[in-house]
């Protein structure tokens, strides 16, 4: 599993986008709890970089869409789901399962 980011590199309440192996995450900081989102608005491919992080949910700049950073779900559009995967923190480094 690589490493990913820094966990200082993730400000609270914030996002970054990474690369690994060809694939862009988004990294994202809730409150001390980290996520690894797919980049992408799985309803129309919208960038999720400028999406808003909400309480326990991101939402996708360009319709609304609110995805729940713990699994990917979106109540309002269950057909709709972001990927999402594993994240553990060891040494302060961010590592993410991608299996």
């Amino acid at each position: 599993m690589p490493v990913v980011a820094k966990v200082g590199d993730v400000p609270n309440m914030g996002k970054i986008q990474v690369t690994v192996d060809g694939q862009d995450l988004l990294l994202i900081n809730l409150k001390g709890s980290m996520y690894a989102v797919e980049a992408e608005c799985p309803h129309q491919g919208a960038p999720l970089a400028a999406a808003l992080i909400k309480e326990t949910y991101l939402s996708c700049p360009r319709h609304g869409y609110r995805f729940e950073l713990k699994d990917g779900s979106c109540k309002d559009h269950p057909e709709c789901v972001l990927k999402t995967w594993p994240v553990r923190i060891e040494n302060g480094e961010i590592i993410v399962d991608l299996a």
